[in-house]
């Protein structure tokens, strides 16, 4: 008998085709289906699918989850999640590795950013 085979990570989002459109023009994913209460998207070959919640809740009982990214320029990438409605969580910090930062989504999921030294 074979083991699990992964399938996607799910967020819950009130405003899923927004939360698309932060992804596909954040960080570069591939959107392939996308309606007001469902989106599934990838990067190369990792799925994220985005599900309808009109509660609050989701954030409140911490039903979030942490996705992270290394990216070629922490800056450039920090800017275009500003204006797509991310916060930032801190500051940039430079550490011996690189680059990292913390970002929170519309609907609170954090979303780690690292830029190689």
């Amino acid at each position: 008998m074979g083991g699990a085979v992964f399938k996607w990570v799910m967020q819950m989002h009130k405003d899923v085709p927004r939360a698309a459109k932060f992804y596909s023009d954040g960080l570069g994913f591939t959107v392939n289906v996308c309606t007001p209460r469902w989106a599934e998207l990838h990067s190369d070959s990792f799925k994220l699918a985005l599900f309808h919640s009109s509660s609050d809740h989701v954030v409140q009982k911490q039903y979030s989850s942490l996705l992270s990214f290394t990216v070629t320029d922490i800056n450039i990438t920090v800017m275009k999640l500003i204006e797509l409605g991310a916060e930032l969580d801190g500051p940039i910090k430079h550490e011996i590795h690189g680059k990292i930062a913390a970002l929170r989504c519309l609907d609170g999921h954090v979303v780690g950013l690292h830029e190689p030294a």
